[in-house]
């Protein structure tokens, strides 16, 4: 996990605490450490994070704001039981604004856009992939899907993914049933088209990558979700 901040009382810095401990507390959900149906006592994770609870409770707001946290009268914040509605409605959403974002990245590359960053993590994957990382191919691949959407240029829609990108990783720690070798493939070829310029082979390579991946993690989720 990552340092913690020292909480010494200067009012100027409660928000970065908070938004510290927002990312501590969303990467043991997303990891596991902290599991469906847990509680988050406040004072708890003011002693482990090292901080006052108003930056905690600050967190727990925006984590339940963001769909991670649910608030109950009398047992207080618990992490989220998921069903497979959320995770067909990731999927949904997923269609909507990935694609798009795929559209305009690659017509932004055709318009004269970077997109050194994005060849470097499709690199990055490969190897990851080829050498069985499995760890660094989750972060990669998240990665590689956020740097798709920075590049499409459009600040609200970077701004609105962001907790989109924490609930794919949480439900793809839960299940992932397709291959590695088959998701090196088809992002290989989604950030090839977007690195070449065609705007509308690149919507197209997103909307089946990510339709493909709908059925195997519903099928590795369906024993352990209520619907």
């Amino acid at each position: 996990m990552a340092e913690t901040m020292p909480d010494t009382g200067n009012g100027r810095d409660d928000e970065a605490r908070a938004e510290n401990v927002y990312q501590l507390v969303l990467e043991g959900i997303v990891t596991g450490t902290y599991a469906q149906g847990m509680r988050l006592r406040e004072r708890e994770l003011s002693e482990l994070y090292n901080v006052s609870r108003i930056p905690v409770r600050e967190a727990i707001q925006r984590l339940e704001q963001d769909g991670f946290v649910a608030t109950f009268p009398r047992r207080g914040a618990v992490v989220r039981q998921l069903t497979l509605t959320d995770v067909n409605e990731l999927f949904d959403i997923r269609l909507c604004l990935e694609t798009f974002a795929a559209r305009m990245a690659a017509t932004r590359v055709a318009e004269g856009s970077d997109g050194g960053r994005l060849q470097e993590l499709m690199e990055a994957s490969k190897t990851a992939i080829d050498e069985d990382r499995a760890e660094d191919v989750a972060v990669i691949s998240a990665g590689l899907h956020a740097e798709i959407v920075r590049l499409s240029g459009n600040r609200l829609l970077i701004e609105s993914v962001k907790p989109l990108f924490g609930r794919m990783r949480w439900i793809f720690g839960l299940a992932h049933n397709r291959s590695n070798e088959l998701q090196r493939d088809e992002h290989t070829e989604l950030c090839n088209a977007i690195l070449k310029g065609r705007p509308d082979l690149a919507y197209s390579l997103a909307y089946s990558h990510i339709e493909l991946g709908r059925e195997p993690v519903l099928a590795g989720l369906a024993e352990t979700l209520e619907p």
